[in-house]
């Protein structure tokens, strides 16, 4: 089923109304999910857009280039383990001691600069995007990229014995990436942005919400503040439960929260309580129902969110996270394809 681009539709859901129909929305699809259900190679911007149209997503994600890795400096740990999955490009990252544990590491460091970033694919892919179809500016991982850094159980002791490290990195992390969603917002195809870091577990968060008051909501205060003063909604991503933190995620100037992980916390609930305020993305089952279940479980599932969460509006479906290359094509395409035919406003299914 094909159901023709239209941007208006999803930033109508992104602004908490009722569009049309219920927009797609992911944050990553793998390539071979893209390329099965496209049935051929994905390897352009014009393969994208036409992924995304038959797919039926009213944009394509975009993220700046910039390359981060480590040079010139001899590491006392692991930046990212060596370990990784057989035939995958998964890694682990470092527990233990990172590539960065003092200011004369911090100072060792090659950084990027700013002009090192590279928006040519923005430039590019503009005068091919079809009518009604725009970009998703996306970028994130301030915090992320900080513990991967110094290794996590090191950037936990830094907190409270070195907190100028942990400033340092900040700084210097956030100044970067914010200057992305900065330069991004000045090109007329991006019609949202979307930051992305994850601050919580199932259980809890990540670190207090006291130090991600100190040192990373100041950065998405920054980025919301970009998206507001260019008239675009701002898409937040963490997985985990974040009661403790969604005011001030509104705040900052987020209009909507992906993905309610559904071990972390009940959608109705989320909208409930975020109602007028925070659209709510996704919420499919990426740890069994996309993966290990079947076409049919997948489509049971879709229309279960289309009668419970879709109605009065501010919903966007997709997954719990992404589409990793071991989602099922077939429940993915069950997935967008099921959306497609029940979710035309009013909901009646």
């Amino acid at each position: 089923m094909t159901r023709q681009a239209n941007f208006e539709r999803l930033l109508t859901a992104l602004r908490c109304g009722t569009p049309d129909y219920v927009p797609l929305v992911e944050l990553g699809i793998h390539q071979k999910i893209k390329e099965a259900y496209l049935g051929r190679p994905v390897n352009t911007l014009q393969d994208e857009i036409d992924f995304a149209l038959a797919a039926g997503y009213d944009y394509v994600k975009l993220q700046p280039v910039i390359n981060m890795n480590p040079a010139n400096i001899q590491p006392k740990g692991e930046l990212i383990s060596t370990k990784t999955a057989p035939d995958t490009d998964r890694v682990w990252a470092s527990e233990h001691d990172g590539i960065i544990q003092s200011m004369e590491d911090f100072e060792r460091y090659i950084w990027p600069k700013k002009e090192d970033i590279s928006y040519t694919r923005f430039k590019e892919i503009a005068p091919l995007l079809p009518e009604g179809m725009k970009v998703i500016g996306q970028y994130g991982d301030i915090f992320t990229m900080v513990w991967e850094v110094m290794g996590f159980e090191n950037f936990s002791m830094a907190l409270f014995t070195d907190p100028a490290i942990v400033e340092a990195l900040f700084d210097k992390i956030g100044g970067l990436i914010f200057s992305m969603f900065e330069n991004m917002v000045t090109f007329n195809c991006v019609g949202a942005l979307w930051y992305s870091d994850d601050i919580a577990y199932a259980s809890g968060m990540i670190i207090s919400p006291t130090a991600l008051r100190k040192y990373l909501f100041p950065w998405m205060k920054k980025i919301g503040d970009v998206a507001k003063k260019h008239n675009l909604p701002l898409i937040y991503h963490s997985d985990g439960v974040l009661w403790d933190v969604f005011e001030e995620i509104i705040a900052m100037g987020v209009t909507a929260i992906h993905p309610i992980e559904p071990k972390a916390m009940d959608i109705i609930e989320v909208k409930r309580r975020v109602a007028g305020k925070l659209c709510v993305i996704g919420n499919i089952d990426l740890g069994y129902t996309l993966t290990r279940g079947t076409p049919e479980e997948t489509a049971e599932e879709v229309k279960g969110k289309l009668r419970t969460v879709a109605p009065g509006g501010g919903y966007c479906l997709g997954s719990s996270n992404s589409i990793p290359d071991y989602v099922k094509p077939e429940n993915f395409r069950a997935m967008v394809e099921t959306c497609k035919q029940f979710g035309k406003y009013p909901i009646n299914i």
